[in-house]
């Protein structure tokens, strides 16, 4: 990187120093030849990006390009004017070829490319550039909304929206840089102008005078250098104006220029068979060339069909394929179809090589298993699991299982059947043998160990598991952490229904007079997602119907209804009555307190980009070490604010727990082990 500085640098020196210096016929040409190969470089990369800003070094090209074919042309004006004429043999070939023995008819066809060149390409060119330069600039402001506008409904992350400002504002200093740069594209046409006319009659002159030359001689000495001169540096800008040209008109795309207009322009068969047909009609005009004609629609022609005939082929592979896939979906399919409709809340899929484990009558214990994951939901969370299907499935390899929800995978692993799973707590150091894996619960690392080793390894104070825990503890932490999702309406109804034979009156005050069913189960919802057992419920629903009446807010009501299970939460998170937590700076909470916005639907939080950074960074800071040591980290604020802080420390580490003041006991002896500041 270092040296590639140094050679731009080298370059950009040796470029202005062509002005000054002569160069003899053959360095010319070698650098004649290097501008034309360079040249050819650029117009085949801009056809080749797929969008304008992989070629963002453009504009600075452009400039250096623009001053090396100047270099170049005062350079051959020297040697023309002072060597006779004689500039080297690539400007000798390329006026002779234009010139052809006829230097009037050359010199006018060498003025008509410098015209097109100047008129056409660097004029169409600039102008592009600033339309697009202008456009670019208009449309930023919409676009920085946009960005935000999805940043902040959670469409993205602030990473993604920083990354999609940076590509904003370069689009903006790209088209910017183009508009300017287009300037000396059209100021090297004009020049080129100048200094043809220069050495026509500083030509002339210098033949007739200094030189003791004829007019004749004169006139087809200095007309072929001149015209050579301005092809060889007019072809080399013709080429860069055309690059600037398509650059700044190619919209983003997934693949090159060339890939989009093949694709495009032939994607209609139909428009090429007629315009072969009228191209065909055409010869028999008399006057025009028939052969040509003929030659030309026939191509078309043949075009159109045979990409018609592809699309056929192509169309018909498909109908086919669909008429088999529907033929053996009517064969399997069933006479009743409702019952496809229904979605197993919770499903356990496993291979073929499982399956003793969940057959009583092969002595497998998973059925059971799963019996105590529901009772120990029950007692732990107050969650009422729906029965969990179990089914085998021949998709999956042999010892692999999957969870899901809802008909939704969300968990898979894979175990080994006759091995028993291995996990050190950490404080043994011998090790076993065995093959490493990974718990699929909690992510732990383990070993898979045979029959032969388990005494060893229980004997060293190793945990040892066999395969129906480890499948059983698996689904126990999914169940967990998506029993949100498993607590439906009618779930809450039949709770509600239990709750109301032993308390009547309170069901009656206030369900569905002050809350109806949908929110509670919002409210309890709420709690299981963050672990809060919900088996209290007639102080959940007493709590309700004590602020019911002042809000409807679900986020509000959940708050609330935390408070009044304080004890509860107080005795699953600080058991020993003793809390090491992570407090807010004042500051911190005033930002988040600020940034709350209150609607007819609910609350939102609105905060600077910038400032939330700052928090998701500061929490950041004070977790990580927690976390390393093996401690639950604890976040404490004021009750507020809980609710915002809960969604911005899920974006640091999922599952933190934040806690507020009025949820822990007064008897808790809290402990701050940090600040989270900004």
């Amino acid at each position: 990187m270092k040296y590639g500085e140094i050679s731009l640098a080298v370059i950009v020196i040796c470029v202005v120093m062509l002005i000054i210096i002569p160069l003899s016929p053959a360095m010319l040409d070698f650098l004649l030849v290097v501008n034309i190969a360079l040249s050819l470089v650029i117009l085949l990369t801009s056809l080749y990006t797929k969008e304008p800003l992989e070629f963002s070094a453009f504009p600075s090209l452009l400039l250096i390009t623009t001053l090396f074919r100047m270099g170049l042309n005062i350079s051959s004006t020297r040697l023309i004017l002072g060597n006779g004429g004689e500039a080297g043999d690539v400007i000798k070939t390329f006026g002779s070829f234009v010139i052809r023995g006829n230097i009037v008819v050359g010199f006018v066809v060498f003025l008509i490319i410098i015209i097109m060149q100047f008129i056409v390409i660097t004029k169409g060119a600039e102008r592009v550039a600033e339309v697009a330069a202008r456009f670019t600039l208009d449309a930023m402001p919409g676009k920085q909304m946009a960005i935000d506008a999805d940043m902040n409904s959670g469409l993205i992350t602030e990473a993604q929206a920083r990354q999609r400002r940076l590509k904003v504002q370069r689009e903006a200093d790209f088209y910017g840089a183009m508009d300017g740069a287009s300037k000396f594209v059209k100021g090297d046409a004009i020049v080129s102008i100048i200094i043809t006319v220069i050495n026509s009659v500083g030509g002339m002159i210098v033949g007739v005078l200094m030189g003791d030359m004829d007019i004749s001689r004169v006139i087809s000495v200095y007309t072929l250098a001149t015209v050579g001169d301005g092809l060889a540096s007019q072809i080399p800008a013709l080429l860069i104006s055309t690059a600037m040209g398509i650059t700044v008109t190619k919209a983003a795309s997934e693949t090159s220029l060339g890939v989009n207009v093949t694709k495009q322009l032939f994607s209609q068969p139909t428009v090429l068979i007629i315009t072969g047909c009228v191209v065909c009609v055409m010869s028999l005009i008399p006057g025009l060339p028939s052969l040509a004609l003929i030659i030309i629609g026939a191509v078309f022609i043949f075009l159109g069909v045979s990409i018609r005939k592809a699309e056929t082929d192509e169309m018909q592979e498909i109908t086919e394929k669909e008429e088999i896939d529907r033929e053996a979906d009517e064969i399997r399919k069933p006479e009743n179809v409702y019952s496809l409709l229904q979605v197993d809340p919770i499903e356990l899929e496993f291979g073929y090589g499982i399956i003793p484990l969940a057959d009583a009558g092969q002595g497998g214990d998973l059925l059971d298993r799963v019996v105590m994951i529901r009772r120990q939901c029950a007692l732990e969370m107050g969650l009422v699991v729906p029965v969990v299907r179990l089914r085998d499935n021949i998709q999956l390899r042999p010892n692999e299982y999957v969870i899901k929800i809802k008909g939704n995978e969300v968990a898979r692993s894979e175990v080994m059947p006759d091995y028993f799973l291995a996990m050190n707590p950490g404080d043994v150091d011998e090790d076993i043998e065995g093959i490493d894996t990974v718990e699929p619960a909690f992510g732990l690392p383990a070993k898979w160990i045979t029959k032969s080793m388990r005494d060893k390894a229980e004997v060293l104070g190793i945990t040892v598991v066999d395969i129906s825990s480890v499948i059983s503890t698996h689904l126990m932490e999914v169940v967990k952490k998506y029993g949100h999702e498993l607590m439906g309406r009618q779930e809450v109804q039949s709770i509600v229904d239990m709750v109301k034979e032993t308390n009547p009156a309170l069901i009656e005050e206030v369900i569905p007079k002050l809350i109806s069913i949908g929110d509670l189960q919002k409210v309890l919802a709420n709690l299981l997602k963050e672990g809060i057992p919900i088996r209290d419920m007639v102080t959940i629903i007493e709590t309700i119907g004590d602020w019911a009446a002042i809000t409807r807010d679900v986020d509000v009501l959940t708050q609330y209804v935390r408070q009044a299970l304080k004890r509860t939460i107080t005795n699953k998170y600080f058991p020993d009555a003793r809390a090491e937590v992570i407090t807010l700076d004042p500051k911190v909470e005033q930002i988040i307190a600020d940034g709350i916005r209150q609607t007819e639907t609910g609350s939102y939080l609105s905060i600077e980009p910038e400032s939330i950074q700052k928090i998701l960074e500061g929490i950041k800071k004070q977790i990580e070490p927690l976390l390393e040591q093996g401690i639950q980290p604890v976040l404490l604020t004021s009750p507020m604010i809980r609710i915002y802080v809960k969604r911005i420390a899920d974006q640091v580490y999922e599952g933190t727990t934040v806690l507020d003041y009025n949820e822990i006991e007064q008897s808790v002896q809290l402990q701050s082990v940090g600040m989270v500041e900004i």
